[in-house]
């Protein structure tokens, strides 16, 4: 197979300096999981969402490292679905491939509901598969240009979230432990009593850092899934990185710590200020907390930030779907139409293929104009997605470790904990689709995984027989 990163006519190119990668893979997985799916795992879980975060970005870090381990190793176009397709077989990296593109065009019509709720928080008048049209348009015209393009405007969009979350960070510690009489009733203790303020004053069973349990904790488990899905985009960026053995193990050490200090940080401090107990499970918890707390200037430049943040991680999906596509094709698991670049090195038909899916949710938030439901009816086929998607990461390392270590070979960023990592992993991941079946309203889902696998291997077997 030719290098699908030599940056030649029809080719990918490599456009990508360590300052976009890094932010990339943070902005990719700095959205609406956090910014709105945390308020309704904070619904169930109450303050123990924060162990539950704490948790899920453990097993995160342990699948970026594996992932990692490959990719430094051989940076092509493809990523995981590569490794699946070269170290297991034919079928898994199929299945990898086109999982995780559907995954993609999932994630971007989730994200761009979610952005169209955040604008109806300025106009609630305004229906929201307009705002998703305009926004749908102008994001997939950006995506058509150069790849260096993408990367500025990621790089921009998640400089704007992250500067949010450190000002939030300090903004709010300055109310905690400095002047703590601007908000009633704002105490570390929120994390752990009953309310001293609001409809639920005083009330025992708001109470405690598990006030639902460890039921509570587990229901919340596949809500913060999703706010994780996106750190595998360090893999498909491998193969238009400069110098991808010295950016890509930077860029999976370096990311992980700081997503897990700005997940935590942000939600342990934000649940100081304001008792969990008075927050709605829609609300975005970063825009409501200041809003009732009467910082409306500050609330409503929370919203911008959320916004960006739907709007980054749906240029993320656009990208990576046009790569992964573009990916397959290379290895012959999609017809060769999708394996080419233009001059720019922009895949071009790959990326109107995703272009034509993703436009569906315009007309999902046109006969669900309840955004909410829109946005869980995508979140929850989002989030079988991704658990099948870190199934398949660590599996397909496992391999790869197999047959490298057979042959004495010593990768350059080797995965920590293995194999037990990798164990570990799979046994999350069941843990989670259980949770999805039996404590959600996710269970069509969960259903429907198996039958989308057997669709997948259906498909395969027609390719196969197509080609003799």
């Amino acid at each position: 197979m030719s290098n699908p990163a030599s940056g030649g006519s029809g080719e990918l190119k490599r456009g990508l300096k360590n300052r976009h990668i890094q932010l990339i893979v943070l902005g990719g997985s700095i959205g609406t999981g956090l910014f709105l799916g945390a308020g309704g795992a904070i619904f169930v879980a109450g303050p123990s969402v924060i162990l539950g975060y704490a948790i899920a970005g453990l097993l995160a870090f342990l699948i970026m490292r594996q992932l990692g381990d490959m990719v430094a190793e051989e940076p092509v176009a493809g990523s995981f679905s590569y490794f699946a397709y070269k170290y297991w077989g034919d079928f898994p990296g199929f299945l990898a491939g086109w999982n995780y593109w559907v995954l993609y065009v999932m994630v971007g019509i989730a994200e761009l509901t979610a952005a169209a709720a955040y604008m109806q928080f300025w106009w609630p008048g305004v229906e929201t598969w307009k705002i998703t049209l305009l926004f749908f348009a102008v994001i997939t015209v950006v995506n058509m240009a150069t790849v260096k393009a993408f990367g500025e405007m990621e790089f921009w969009f998640a400089i704007i979230k992250v500067a949010a979350i450190c000002a939030m960070i300090l903004i709010g510690g300055y109310i905690l432990f400095v002047n703590p009489e601007l908000v009633p009733g704002a105490s570390v203790s929120n994390l752990f009593s009953a309310p001293t303020v609001g409809e639920h004053l005083g009330d025992p069973a708001y109470g405690g850092f598990l006030p639902h349990g460890l039921d509570g904790l587990i229901t919340a488990l596949p809500i913060i899934m999703f706010a994780f899905g996106g750190l595998e985009l360090v893999g498909m960026t491998a193969a238009e990185a400069d110098d991808p053995k010295r950016i890509i193990p930077k860029a999976v050490n370096q990311v992980i710590y700081r997503i897990l200090i700005f997940y935590i940080g942000t939600l342990a401090v934000l649940l100081s200020l304001y008792h969990w107990s008075n927050l709605h499970p829609t609300d975005s918890p970063f825009v409501m907390i200041f809003d009732r707390i009467g910082f409306t200037g500050v609330a409503n430049a929370l919203n911008f930030v959320v916004l960006t943040a739907a709007l980054s991680v749906f240029n993320s999906a656009v990208y990576c779907t046009s790569r992964m596509l573009y990916g397959l094709a290379q290895q012959g698991n999609a017809p060769a139409f999708f394996g080419k670049a233009d001059k720019r090195g922009v895949p071009m038909n790959a990326m109107l293929l995703a272009g034509v899916l993703t436009f569906l949710v315009v007309p999902l938030n046109y006969f669900l104009p309840s955004w909410i439901d829109a946005f869980h009816v995508a979140m929850s086929f989002a989030v079988a997605g991704l658990v099948l998607n870190w199934a398949m990461i660590s599996l397909a390392h496992l391999f790869f470790r197999r047959r490298l270590d057979g042959q004495g070979y010593k990768t350059v960023f080797p995965a920590i904990w293995y194999p037990f990592a990798n164990y570990l992993c799979l046994a999350f991941v069941v843990f989670v689709l259980g949770g999805m079946a039996f404590k959600l309203g996710m269970s069509n889902a969960v259903i429907a995984l198996p039958v989308w696998c057997a669709f997948v291997f259906v498909m395969y077997k027609v390719l196969k027989r197509s080609k003799g």
